[in-house]
């Protein structure tokens, strides 16, 4: 059993999985850590010890522990159910860009079908969810939230959601213009091509083990 749970995209095995087990340091699909590549001048381990541990992953139910009296598998199960009755949507292509003072793979263009996904998925299965922790609450607020952020945190277990949802593939942690230029230098030569349009066509449930390192359950295909 883990002690969290989330939903969040994955790459398929491919490419770009497998280079984002080796920048990241950790393949969450096969639970096991990967040798960084080596890059001079880059510390590869520093810019990603933040992100590590989730993996290559797009957020689209943010972590949470289960519910008191709540069935992991009856969360498994209701996973399966809602990939089936969703359909796979396309972005029009995924980009490299230094936003928020970290490196993501982020949409290019409009994003409502990718947006109304993630708001059904934190809807529907919220019901799974145990309520924050004063110290959770505690943490959020850290990140100075605005008031419509704070209450859905409160509502919802977390902050940037609805219209505050964004999508994107971490790659770094916190970093100035000057050294994200040089990272994302470094992974555009690394980078595979990637499809154009984008397919979003399977969602994730992830699960965090006692050391804090997140592994694929299971990857299930859109198919509704």
């Amino acid at each position: 059993m883990f002690k969290r749970y989330a939903i969040f995209y994955t790459p398929p095995d491919g490419p770009l999985a497998e280079l984002g087990a080796r920048w990241l340091g950790w393949d969450a699909a096969h639970g096991k850590a990967v040798a960084h590549p080596q890059i001079c001048g880059l510390d590869v381990a520093r810019i990603t010890a933040k992100p590590r541990k989730y993996g290559l992953h797009g957020t689209l139910k943010a972590p949470f522990r289960l519910a008191v009296g709540v069935e992991q598998s009856a969360l498994y199960e209701a996973v399966a159910r809602f990939a089936a009755t969703h359909a796979t949507l396309t972005l029009e292509a995924l980009a490299l860009r230094h936003q928020y003072r970290f490196i993501g793979l982020r949409p290019v263009g409009e994003t409502p079908a990718l947006a109304a996904l993630a708001a059904d998925i934190v809807r529907d299965l919220d019901c799974f969810r145990a309520p924050l922790s004063p110290d959770d609450i505690a943490r959020r607020r850290a990140a100075r939230l605005n008031p419509r952020q704070d209450q859905q945190m409160l509502d919802w277990g977390y902050p940037f959601i609805f219209d505050d949802f964004n999508f994107h593939l971490t790659l770094s942690g916190a970093m100035s213009p000057q050294e994200g230029a040089n990272v994302i230098a470094a992974l555009e030569r690394l980078m595979p091509p990637l499809p154009a349009p984008y397919p979003i066509d399977a969602i994730t449930l992830m699960g965090e083990d006692s050391a804090g390192m997140f592994h694929q359950i299971e990857r299930h295909a859109l198919t509704g």
